[in-house]
């Protein structure tokens, strides 16, 4: 393995440590591999992941289990209806013997944090992680900190259905690069957790991966694969049709933009490849856009999660495929 500091980490090498930590996190999270690779995804493309889906399904432990792999410091913020921002940034405490202020660091302050439960909490509260989601820094009574490096927030949230929930702003949902559900095991993983927590929590022997200077090599390799002018247009055909999409009331942000490209790099250096295809953004086009758009349906009431991704599906479906691009399978 090259040395973490080196700034070329091959692009096989990121694809043979995509698959080690996706195995490594299989153990705890069974039946999910499409969710873990997604999950690897969006914190190799330096976003954040937002994982919703009724209790009891695996949301937390997905969360925990990528942070344990990767080494690194992990925080967990359990979100409720009393919290004040200050929970989750950190607040300055007078200190008695010094006659000075000082500042006590929040539990955002980690490599990867755990948001659980986040639409349990006020918009108020909610909103304190806009600054850090947006620019990985928090600002305490004037006062701005830089987070840590990585920086990721896994956020899971219950159907908004639910009681004593609220929805999370547009504008919060935006900052979000990927939203995914987990959905039921299949009757198979479902055994197959029995017999992993048969003899303890598998989470508990879940040893990194990675440390985090190397994560942050792996990072820096694949913010340099390469997007064609051809595939940067189809990209951005995909995010402008949600724009004037009639099913659509609010399209994608030029922020989605800039999030599919990054995760279409970070999916290609998982598979091995030095270079963005049309298939890449094709993949990860549903997760990356749905949960941003508004969709008609939303005021006959519902959220209409279901059927902004199957329209996002028929956007991809209907965009041009550059001819000069390896052609989207179907």
């Amino acid at each position: 393995m090259p040395e973490p500091t080196d700034p070329a980490f091959p692009i096989d090498r990121i694809r043979d440590v995509g698959d080690d930590i996706t195995a490594a996190v299989s153990t705890v999270v069974d039946g999910k591999t499409e969710a873990i690779r997604t999950a690897l995804t969006v914190m190799l493309a330096e976003g954040h992941l937002l994982v919703e889906d009724v209790p009891g399904v695996g949301k937390t432990v997905l969360a925990k289990a990528l942070g344990a792999s990767v080494g690194g410091s992990v925080n967990r913020i359990q979100f409720t209806s009393d919290m004040l921002p200050s929970d989750v940034t950190g607040v300055n405490i007078f200190d008695q013997s010094s006659g000075t202020f000082r500042f006590s660091p929040g539990p955002v302050f980690a490599n990867v944090v755990i948001g659980d439960e986040i639409n349990r909490t006020s918009p108020k509260t909610q909103s304190a992680l806009l600054e850090a989601m947006a620019e990985a820094q928090v600002t305490v009574d004037g006062v701005t900190r830089k987070l840590d490096s990585p920086f990721m927030i896994v956020a899971t949230q219950n159907p908004i259905d639910m009681e004593g929930t609220y929805p999370l702003p547009e504008a919060q949902r935006d900052r979000f690069m990927a939203r995914l559900t987990m959905g039921y095991p299949s009757a198979d993983a479902e055994r197959q957790m029995l017999t992993n927590r048969g003899g303890g929590d598998p989470l508990a022997h879940l040893r990194p991966i990675v440390d985090v200077e190397t994560l942050r090599a792996l990072i820096q390799s694949v913010r340099t694969v390469h997007i064609a002018p051809d595939v940067e247009a189809y990209i951005v055909a995909i995010v402008r049709a949600t724009r004037t999409h009639p099913d659509i009331v609010l399209g994608a942000s030029p922020r989605a933009t800039l999030h599919l490209a990054s995760a279409a790099r970070a999916h290609a250096a998982l598979l091995g490849r030095p270079f963005v295809t049309p298939d890449d953004v094709a993949a990860l086009a549903p997760v990356i856009l749905a949960h941003r758009l508004v969709p008609v349906a939303r005021g006959l009431g519902g959220t209409g999660d279901d059927t902004v991704r199957e329209i996002v599906v028929r956007i991809v479906s209907d965009t041009a495929v550059p001819f000069t691009a390896t052609p989207v399978r179907s």
